[in-house]
């Protein structure tokens, strides 16, 4: 039997019908995928940028409530101090003038002398390679008694050893309530090292320096301590062994 004209537009018109509703379904289907890709990668971002912070607080809660000695690894992970005749008390350059220190780290030298600015202020404690002053304000600290603590680049890529070093600083800084405590942490920079030409010995990531005065002698020393991972336990011993008063000029700040 023929099907009548209007049977025929009415099979046609569901066909049609159904046609939509598959693209329609498709099109939902499509744009939920597109919705939940959108949310995940979101995530990722808002992830991304939440890591570190989380990273950074899981770190620092580590060592809450530690002393100095107890931060960080055993005293065993330093080598021997080592110290070298020093000059440069009292020698002065123009500020902004750059000069080239010798050793990786500085422990002495030639150096700005800037009201507030060198030597920098005590109460900043802990510097990124983005917030360190110049070395030159720096060794005006070390000529002023403070000991510094220096990270090389693989020690500030690691958030472990970096949370360790926020931890001695804040500690240092707690207690330092008549501005006895003389201490910063500090990045040694590859620029640094290019600058000077040497890098810290191999497998050694973190160092100590300090600037000291033979009271007898009167020769003037810079002392040295080389540690592959960071150590509250030797940075106390070595601050023990070299306090601020054995300086060039112990008690300007």
């Amino acid at each position: 039997m023929v099907k009548s004209s209007k049977s025929e537009k009415s099979d046609r018109r569901q066909v049609i019908d159904d046609i939509r509703r598959k693209q329609k379904r498709a099109d939902q289907r499509q744009g939920m995928a597109i919705v939940g890709v959108c949310v995940v990668v979101a995530l990722i971002i808002v992830g991304a940028a939440l890591y570190p912070k989380v990273r950074e607080t899981v770190n620092d809660q580590k060592w809450k409530g530690k002393s100095v000695a107890e931060i960080g690894a055993k005293a065993s992970v330093c080598g021997d101090i080592t110290e070298k005749e020093a000059t440069g008390n009292q020698e002065h350059v123009p500020e902004g003038q750059q000069v080239t220190y010798t050793e990786s780290p500085v422990a002495y030298g030639a150096h700005w002398n800037v009201g507030g600015v060198a030597p920098a202020p005590i109460g900043d404690r802990f510097y990124t390679e983005d917030s360190r002053p110049e070395l030159e304000q720096l060794v005006h600290n070390l000529e002023h008694g403070y000991t510094i603590l220096w990270y090389d680049t693989t020690a500030g890529d690691d958030s472990a050893e970096v949370s360790a070093m926020r931890a001695i600083a804040k500690v240092m800084d707690a207690n330092d309530t008549n501005q006895r405590l003389k201490f910063k942490v500090a990045p040694w920079t590859k620029a640094d090292e290019k600058e000077v030409g040497k890098s810290f010995p191999k497998g050694q990531h973190i160092a100590f320096t300090h600037w000291r005065v033979d009271r007898d002698t009167q020769k003037q020393y810079g002392s040295w301590q080389y540690c592959s991972e960071v150590s509250g336990a030797a940075l106390e011993k070595f601050m023990a062994k070299y306090p601020f008063t054995d300086a060039p000029e112990p008690y300007a700040y």
